[in-house]
């Protein structure tokens, strides 16, 4: 029969529409569901009570939760590319065609394979593998890996890109009020109307949170009316946002929070492509001055032996399923609580027509209703529980037993505090609710300006709920400056709350209670945790696995910590509680990554000559971002290293021309840029001349060298720096911390300019007579009037600005030319036009490496952040007239002793032999092992200039070692070459050719 567990056949809730019938596919078996209903209230309408198998024990697992705190239900949707996996059902909406799999078994959902496991389980007790897997040692490769690999994880990928569009935006607002609750709509309505930009986010389809599935009264309306009336009167109002199917993930800095908005997951595809192909979901950053944290409760349940049955659930769920989606999950339903709330279920189910066998309440006090119908046991408790793939009885501790198809249990409402925790806010342990709340002292460290109502604060009956959210809503509009006048707060009888402190059954039987049903960690596992020491609760966690399901502990943390409490004699606010991080739901990495994907995954940046390079048939090498020319070959050559060679001959013969747009170009300008610039470099700048060009070596706060490259002084205030292309966003990020951090006060303003010029090296023996064939005949640039280092704002081509830079990088006499990157395709046809009478080449990475390895110039090799200023043979650079970051801490006696490592050259002895960048340096006649190891060869390359292999790396006294013979070692390749240690400076030691 479809839809046999429909209640109210001729009478709909109002929250699904019996006129618009829905198809849908569970595990190959088609079912009929109505519009409004979840994945999950539709399989509980059709009596699909077994819906997916426990990750560890594959045990038969049904719906649990009519929430995001589902630990049971996961689903995969769809097929094919659009398949997803880890789907919770109970907030899954229905659509048409839908098509859903239960996950995590092997075989059919009720035949698994796996469930072997469950009769393994006396050997997978809690922190098995620890153990387990350490011996044999040879059996992890062979055995133990391949077999975890096999069994690990939950859903599947479907492994083809997915098709879906993401997006992410960016909302500002006066009140974020996360939560559509009696609270939240509460708070909204006070904070709307008296003026406040406002943001609702709900992370159900239909806000009002339980107002839907209870049958409330508010002003004298049924809750859910109540609720439908706020919400057209706020959608009335333009200083409101409604976002439902939104849930807020995280708290951050400045007032930010991140949310998540599912925009078509409830849509067919034909319903997406109808809607204009928009995005499935939509990651928001969403701007608040105050925030109002009105996200409710989550019932928590009563641990007992096997507990875990299809059919036994959350009592809240219970008749959220009967009052908002017209379904008994249960012909026979019996009761298990320790407070009021739970007998409310009964009472609804009883209205509702459903058949309530049994109450069963762990307290010795009389009832708080009659049930019509239902035996009445005070004072008792569920101690087992029969029927593996659906529920079939229960056993009492006084010995009775019930026939019963669904169990509800309800052990009490426990505050949705996970938000407050993101700025590691500590939650409180409150006795009146016998949970935990949000930390209110002001030392809890709540997210700046987040307040919390109703529920999420411990108000959990109706009446406080309103009134919290409302007053606490109309008080931070006040002090924003918006005093409209606001209407009354909304009314509501407060229903009774009274609880017990009654977590789990204690009993002497070998059967297992579970607390997390996700990963199947039960109270045995807790307390062996326990006993093998590990006493604090984020240790047993980790060790247990407890709470690191996906649904993140939401319902089973506060009975596990009972457990710890009982187990060590404590009150379960000093066994302490663990706090939460983002997301508060799980995310897709998709929305993350919203529209970078594909190419816009990681832009590709394009150098000004790039289309010129690529006419000219050049290779190219992804340098970070950049799409660099790597070099450019030529008819004839067959090789890359023909290229290469012929690109560094004619550079050192004539001239060649290289595109270093890529280079970052940080202009610095301000009375106290000097001051500035001597600060950052461990040398000296404000003593630069304008006009000139300096070296510098950047430090980190720990020592180490961070980058190099160099400043030019263009002005009086006036500095323009370069960077290495690898760390120009991160040099430009740190120029701005230190600006706006450490010194403040400084008169300087840093701005990134490396898209603004497009630069080119012109660099060899002709460089300055194929430059002056281009600058403008007013500017002198012979070595007398622009020596080496100097630089200068000039004019090419007939007046067309431009910068020029005496400085070198493939140790020749050698230029750099920028003009605004606009300029930077035809800068590179006349610079080579130029240079045809000179035989110019046009040369790219591989070449440009080549030459300053021959130069011994450091680069990216060689500042890999584990390096110093000694190291590299520049320790001298560091002044000591003048304080500078890194400069205290580059004087530690390990970093400064004599025998540390020192940059070096390498030649093979014999040179034929090719060197190997990685290679470590061993000395003669010594076995390479770690105890042995010297230094490591950083860069090498084969020098055309010298006909064979070269190499710079690092060794211990290297500076002293000069003609010794040592062995590079490469154990990957098993290659062993003796070479010799030799100046870094191959070419032009002296720098003659830098001058001329």
């Amino acid at each position: 029969m479809s839809q046999q567990n429909r209640l109210n056949k001729d009478k709909s809730s109002g929250f699904i529409d019996r006129d618009k019938t829905i198809h849908f596919n569970f595990n190959g078996e088609q079912f009929e569901g109505y519009q409004g209903d979840t994945l999950a209230s539709a399989l509980l309408a059709n009596d699909q009570k077994l819906v997916a198998r426990s990750f560890k024990y594959h045990r038969p697992r049904g719906i649990f939760t009519a929430g995001s705190e589902e630990p049971n239900a996961l689903m995969h949707l769809r097929t094919g590319a659009y398949q997803e996996p880890n789907v919770r059902a109970t907030v899954a909406e229905l659509f048409e065609g839908l098509e859903a799999r239960s996950q995590n078994h092997r075989g059919s959902l009720k035949h698994d394979l796996m469930a072997i496991n469950d009769f393994l389980s006396p050997f997978l007790t809690a922190g098995f593998y620890y153990k387990t897997f350490m011996w044999p040692k040879a059996f992890w490769e062979k055995l133990y890996e391949p077999i975890i690999r096999q069994s690990a994880g939950l859903g599947e990928l479907s492994g083809q890109e997915d098709p879906d569009k993401y997006d992410k935006g960016f909302l500002h607002c006066d009140i974020l009020i996360i939560g559509a609750g009696p609270s939240g709509l509460a708070a909204a309505l006070a904070a709307a109307q008296a003026g406040s930009r406002v943001i609702l986010a709900d992370e159900d389809f239909v806000m009002g949170g339980r107002l839907n599935n209870e049958t409330y009264q508010v002003n004298e309306m049924h809750g859910a009316a109540w609720a439908k009336a706020t919400l057209a009167e706020l959608a009335s109002m333009d200083n409101v946002r409604l976002m439902k199917r939104t849930t807020v993930l995280g708290a951050y800095d400045h007032g930010i929070y991140s949310a998540l908005e599912r925009k078509t997951d409830h849509l067919s595809a034909s319903d997406i492509a109808y809607n204009g192909n928009k995005p499935r979901q939509v990651l928001w950053r969403i701007y608040s001055k105050r925030a109002i944290l009105s996200a409710g409760s989550t019932e928590r349940p009563i641990a007992f032996p096997n507990n875990d049955r299809p059919g036994v659930m959350l009592a809240g769920a219970v008749r959220t399923y009967a009052n908002r989606y017209d379904v008994a999950v249960g012909q026979n339903v019996s009761i298990f609580t320790n407070n009021d709330d739970g007998w409310r279920t009964a009472s609804d189910l009883v209205a509702k027509g459903v058949t309530v066998q049994a109450v069963i309440d762990s307290r010795d006090i009389h009832p708080v209703a009659e049930i019509a119908g239902a035996s009445i046991e005070m004072g008792a408790h569920v101690i087992d529980t029969k029927g593996r793939h659906a529920l079939q009885s229960i056993q009492l501790s006084n010995g009775k037993t019930y026939d019963t198809d669904c169990l509800a249990v309800s052990g009490g409402w426990n505050p949705n505090v996970q938000l407050s925790c993101h700025h590691r806010g500590r939650p409180q342990w409150n006795e009146d609710i016998l949970s935990f709340v949000p930390s209110g002292d002001g030392s809890g460290g709540l997210p700046p300006e987040m307040h919390i109502a109703g529920a999420a604060n411990g108000h959990l009956d109706l009446s406080s709920a309103l009134s919290s959210g409302y007053e606490l809503a109309k008080s931070l509009s006040k002090e924003l400056g918006n005093a409209s006048k606001v209407g009354g707060c909304p009314k509501a009888e407060s229903e009774s709350i009274a609880n017990s402190a009654f977590w789990f059954v204690k009993t002497d039987t070998k059967s297992r209670s579970w607390l997390d049903f996700q990963n199947d960690v039960t109270t045995k596992d807790v307390r062996l945790a326990q006993q093998e020491g590990f006493t604090a609760v984020e240790h047993v966690k980790r060790y247990t696995t407890l709470g690191m399901a996906t649904d993140q502990g939401k319902t089973s943390n506060i009975p596990a910590m009972a457990v710890m409490a009982d187990n060590e004699g404590k009150t379960i606010p000093e066994v302490g509680t663990t706090i939460f991080r983002p997301p508060y739901t799980p995310v897709s990495i998709a929305a993350y990554a919203g529209r970078s994907r594909g190419k816009e995954f990681r832009p590709t940046r394009l150098t000004p000559s790039h289309r010129w390079a690529k006419e000219q048939g050049a290779e190219f090498v992804e340098v970070g971002a950049w799409m660099r020319a790597q070099w450019f070959s030529k008819d004839g050559e067959t090789h890359w290293r023909e290229s290469v060679d012929r690109e560094v001959t004619q550079t050192r013969n004539s001239v060649g021309i290289c595109d270093v747009s890529t280079l970052g170009k940080i202009d610095i300008q301000g009375r106290d840029a000097g001051e500035f610039l001597n600060r950052v470099y461990c040398n000296t700048f404000s003593t630069l001349k304008v006009g000139m060009v300096r070296y510098g070596l950047m430090l980190r706060e720990d020592g180490f060298a961070m980058d190099d490259g160099t400043t030019a002084r263009l002005g009086e205030h006036h500095y323009l720096m370069t960077t290495t292309t690898a760390n120009a966003v991160g040099v430009s990020r740190h120029l701005e911390f230190c600006r706006q951090c450490l010194w403040p006060d400084l008169d300087v303003h840093v701005i990134s300019a490396t898209e603004q010029y497009a630069q080119y090296s012109v660099a060899g023996p002709n460089a300055r007579k194929l430059l002056q064939k281009i600058v403008d005949p007013e500017f002198d640039i012979s070595n007398e009037a622009f020596p080496f280092m100097a630089c200068g704002d000039i004019t090419v081509c007939g007046g067309t600005a431009a910068r020029l830079f005496r400085i070198s990088f493939s140790g020749e006499l050698a230029y750099e030319i920028a003009v605004p990157t606009r300029y930077g395709y035809s800068m590179m046809k006349t610079l080579m036009q130029a240079g045809e009478e000179f035989d110019a080449v046009i040369y790219g990475t591989e070449a440009l490496s080549v030459m300053r390895i021959e130069k011994g110039h450091a680069a990216g090799n060689e500042l890999t952040g584990q390096t110093t200023a000694h190291n590299l043979g520049m320790g001298r650079m560091v002044s000591k007239k003048k304080d500078s970051i890194g400069n205290i801490m580059s004087e530690r006696p390990n970093l400064i002793k004599e025998d540390a490592n020192r940059l070096v050259g390498f030649v093979p002895v014999d040179k034929s032999e090719k060197l190997s960048a990685g290679a470590h340096f061993i000395q003669k006649g010594k076995s390479a092992i770690t105890e042995n190891d010297e230094g490591w060869m950083s860069s090498v390359a084969f020098s055309p200039s010298l006909g064979h292999s070269i190499g710079i790396g690092f060794i211990k006294s290297g500076h002293q070692r000069m003609g010794e013979i040592v062995t590079a070692s490469n154990l990957l390749q098993g290659k062993e070459i003796d070479v010799e240690i030799v100046s870094a400076h191959f070419i032009d030691p002296d720098g003659e050719r830098l001058r001329v």
